[in-house]
């Protein structure tokens, strides 16, 4: 492996400037600053990050006088059309249109704010040499190649969910998508070229159309393929095998360099405020013995299956860390326990708002983890020994949810109406069982990988310095 290139030779090069554009939304945006400051740490980039004008990174305000990390808006002046864009959560939003539609709408902004910042890089002492742009945002991509700027697509899920979008044409072709029918019997059909997923786990959203999806999934892959590398957050002992597939489906370098919390050191990238006092309360509780609920920043509930949850997690009789997210019920604005809940779960069980995860995940009273399975809450999870109970909603959540239970087998999924009987099942399983305890077995050996991959001769920390010498060659 060669050494990584100094961002500045001090003697006539200027210093390298890294581009990136992250799509607003917590999942995507945690990622990209993660990422940001490993380059900045690793390799003593200079970083400036566009940003769409709502749903802004905390770090915007915080690193505004800090001449290497720049935090640009861009789109001011539709910041109204943007946010009317934005999906309300839940599987019932249109999220593949929406984000087609954000592109589009950030396109022309872009195209100045990109003009304006390789104008000042004549003026500088930071040379821009490429732009870090989030895979969904192919127009984005489009205007930096028309400019002449390299681009990285950074893919925010996991490899088993991007080999599943490159075989959605395969399968769209073979009649297999999209289904004739809703029947429970064809949804359950296993597809042989995507083991262990089922059709079901294909259908990414109730409410966008299938064109629509097939749409925004070719930009994707287009993004991937028209790119100079792609940066997946993941490790190779966790996805080796997909991420072959990736390497050699998409013909362009592959670099696996997660998982990126455990590397970056930098500021809190929370879009939301964090109730950091259940971590005083995890401190009162015997080892692995709190289950944590949590469905994400997007993911939503109905009223009755709010009220099923509370009582679910009372019958259990688990000591359990609860957020309910502003807005997460479903055609309520305010969240309504029912009665007798506080009192049958007190000293026992804490609800919050939201919470510092990645720090609840790492405690030692956490035994399990009740999630929606986005990529972000899967891997922490992971990276910390941690089995799940997966409840997944849209998105690639099927998939990393299918892949927990049946290829890692560190944890299974609640389908089906949610009942409180089969709730307190669930958490009694995890929590309780041989079964669980097996679960925790194989999250901890995989905590341990994910520990050596970033140590010196890892595979990711290769493939960051991978990376970087990518990026300092251009």
């Amino acid at each position: 492996m060669a050494a990584i290139s100094p961002a500045s030779d001090g003697v006539g090069r200027r210093r390298r400037r890294v581009l990136m554009f992250p799509i607003p939304f917590q999942g995507h945006v945690t990622p990209m600053l993660q990422l940001a400051d490993v380059l900045r740490s690793r390799a003593g980039l200079a970083v400036t990050v566009f940003h769409a004008p709502v749903n802004a990174p905390a770090a915007a305000e915080q690193s505004a006088a800090e001449e290497d990390y720049r935090f640009v808006t861009v789109g001011a002046g539709v910041a109204g059309e943007a946010a009317a864009l934005m999906p309300t959560g839940g599987s019932g939003s249109d999220f593949a249109g929406a984000l087609m539609r954000l592109d589009a709408l950030l396109r022309a902004p872009f195209d100045d704010a990109l003009r304006q910042a390789l104008l000042a890089d004549d003026e500088e002492e930071a040379a821009a040499t490429c732009l870090v742009v989030d895979s969904n945002l192919r127009g984005v991509q489009e205007v930096a190649e028309r400019r002449g700027v390299r681009t990285l697509a950074l893919r925010t899920g996991g490899a088993c969910c991007l080999v599943a979008y490159m075989a959605f044409p395969e399968l769209c072709g073979k009649g297999v998508l999209p289904p004739l029918s809703r029947d429970q019997l064809q949804l359950d059909m296993p597809l042989d070229e995507l083991p262990p997923l089922r059709l079901r786990d294909m259908m990414f959203s109730a409410t966008t159309t299938h064109g629509t999806m097939a749409t925004c999934l070719e930009r994707l892959l287009d993004s991937a393929r028209c790119s100079s590398g792609v940066i997946l957050n993941t490790f190779d002992d966790l996805e080796n095998s997909d991420l072959r597939k990736i390497a050699n489906g998409l013909s362009v370098p592959v670099y696996a360099i997660g998982p990126l919390h455990k590397i970056s050191i930098g500021q809190e990238s929370s879009l939301l405020t964090q109730d950091q006092s259940c971590l005083e309360w995890l401190d009162k509780q015997e080892a692995e013995s709190v289950l944590y609920v949590s469905f994400g920043s997007l993911a939503s509930m109905d009223s009755q299956e709010l009220l099923e949850t509370a009582w679910g997690l009372v019958d259990s009789e688990i000591p359990f860390l609860w957020v309910i997210r502003p807005n997460s019920v479903q055609g309520s604005e305010q969240t309504c326990l029912p009665d007798g809940f506080e009192e049958a779960t007190r000293g026992r069980g804490m609800v919050v708002s939201w919470a510092p995860q990645q720090d609840v995940l790492k405690h030692r009273a956490v035994g399990g983890f009740w999630t929606h399975n986005g990529w972000n809450s899967t891997l922490e999870s992971i990276c910390d020994g941690v089995p799940m109970i997966s409840r997944p909603q849209f998105a690639d959540q099927m998939i990393n949810a299918r892949y927990v239970q049946e290829v890692w087998k560190i944890g299974f999924e609640l389908e089906g109406k949610l009942e409180r009987r089969m709730i307190e099942r669930a958490v009694r399983r995890l929590l309780c069982s041989e079964e669980g305890k097996e679960m925790r077995h194989r999250a901890k050996d995989l905590k341990n990988k994910a520990t050596t991959c970033i140590e010196k001769g890892g595979s990711s920390n290769t493939a960051i310095d991978m990376l970087v010498n990518l990026i300092m060659s251009f």
